[in-house]
């Protein structure tokens, strides 16, 4: 895996050449890591796909707007057939549950929880972090299979 040590307060440096850069302190690969929300906004989509866990990105309205490699992969759904769509009605329907769609009603949420799901008939352990800052237009669910 790579990781690179945060050189500023907002996770962007500055190359020689003025390009940023992105970078991400090796405990942000950790599911749990504190203060999430903030690094992933920062994140581009390679660092979102080299993360080891899945990563739905929303706006308030529920529609994805980034889902990473590692949840596709795990959901088997490609990128380009949930992007866009409605998270709960159109690309993740076991998670309508009211234990976690209702949870994102809240002002701004935190919270991981364990859930099993029915997917492809088969019942499918996981752990799910819904994230949903009061700063910002994004919510998260991160998703943990393993």
């Amino acid at each position: 895996m790579n990781h690179r040590i945060s050189t500023s307060e907002s996770g962007v440096g500055a190359r020689p050449s003025g390009r940023k850069i992105s970078t991400i302190a090796p405990e942000l690969s950790a599911f749990d890591a504190p203060h999430m929300a903030a690094q992933l906004t920062c994140m581009s989509d390679a660092e979102l796909d080299a993360l080891p866990f899945g990563v739905i990105e929303m706006d308030h309205q529920f529609k994805v707007l980034r889902y990473n490699t590692m949840e596709s992969r795990q959901s088997k759904l490609p990128p380009e057939r949930v992007i866009g769509q409605h998270l709960f009605r159109d690309v993740s329907p076991w998670a309508k549950s009211q234990r976690i769609a209702r949870r994102y009603q809240m002002d701004s949420l935190d919270e991981t929880m364990q859930y099993t799901a029915s997917l492809h008939t088969q019942e499918e352990p996981m752990t799910l972090r819904m994230i949903k800052p009061a700063y910002s237009e994004r919510m998260y669910l991160l998703v943990n299979r393993s």
